[in-house]
């Protein structure tokens, strides 16, 4: 009975987080009056979508570019820093520690004005650099817990072996212990793409270029058509392009994120 209720509970929990996106790839499919596919079922609104604006390949591109570098910056400062706080002592690090823990604590909205003005300042307003410059920022304080905790859960006995052996430290970092926290390091690059891949504010406030604009605010600005007529089946398909391929990615990494996270981030 017990394992029943179980079963009955998360198959209720499946339908009811896949309802919406069942839902969005039947109306994308779906023919409706005024949209790309007038009748029957088809691909005309991603055929229309394609065309929309700068083209879907050039705001692809724009998201892949700003993803990739977000995943790279805090997969590389974050590994450093986790191993630097789990492995060493230092003036100062617990108070570094809790510092970028308080990154946290400030409104997301209530910094990316300043953010805009500071990037301009330094030669990267409107720049998908600078974008994901901002996403790294934000990303650190969950990333760096999680690598340090992901370290302290390797026995030190490990890289001190391979000291002695005669790896130097670096050595020892890349070639010991960064296998030994792969789930780690597979769930912080993961949120870190899921966080740059979706979001919406920060594009929208930092750049002003049509050219470069992601996804998200791409697919916002499919509701901004003429006297208030929206084409919902082109919003759906561009809905659609958005979620398939973060669902296709945690699926494909879910036993390294489930492993990441019972291994180290739960640690302590």
């Amino acid at each position: 009975m017990r394992r029943t209720g179980s079963y009955s509970a998360t198959s209720a929990l499946a339908v009811l987080f896949l309802f919406p996106l069942v839902w969005s790839g039947w109306s994308s499919m779906k023919g409706q009056p005024g949209s790309g596919q007038t009748s029957g079922y088809g691909f005309g609104n991603y055929s229309r979508m394609a065309q929309f604006g700068e083209g879907l390949t050039a705001y692809l591109t724009n998201s892949l570019l700003v993803s990739a570098m977000t995943v790279a910056g805090t997969l590389v400062v974050s590994a450093l820093g986790g191993y630097a706080f789990a492995r060493f002592a230092f003036p100062g690090k617990n108070l570094l520690f809790l510092a970028t823990l308080a990154i946290l604590m400030v409104p997301y909205a209530t910094i990316l004005i300043p953010l805009y003005v500071l990037l301009g300042k330094i030669g990267l307003q409107n720049s998908l650099v600078g974008l994901s410059l901002v996403f790294v920022m934000f990303q650190l304080p969950f990333a760096l817990y999680m690598m340090r905790n992901s370290f302290e859960a390797v026995p030190r006995e490990l890289d001190e072996s391979a000291l002695v052996d005669g790896c130097g430290t670096f050595r020892a970092f890349t070639l010991i212990l960064l296998p030994a926290v792969r789930p780690g390091l597979v769930t912080v690059g993961l949120f870190a793409f899921l966080a740059s891949w979706n979001d919406f504010l920060a594009p929208l406030i930092l750049l002003n270029d049509g050219a470069s604009f992601p996804l998200p605010v791409a697919v916002w600005s499919m509701t901004q058509r003429t006297f208030g007529a929206i084409d919902y089946g082109m919003l759906e398909a561009g809905v659609m392009v958005m979620a398939i391929p973060c669902l296709l990615l945690f699926i494909v990494l879910q036993r390294y994120y489930v492993r990441g996270f019972m291994s180290g981030a739960l640690r302590g």
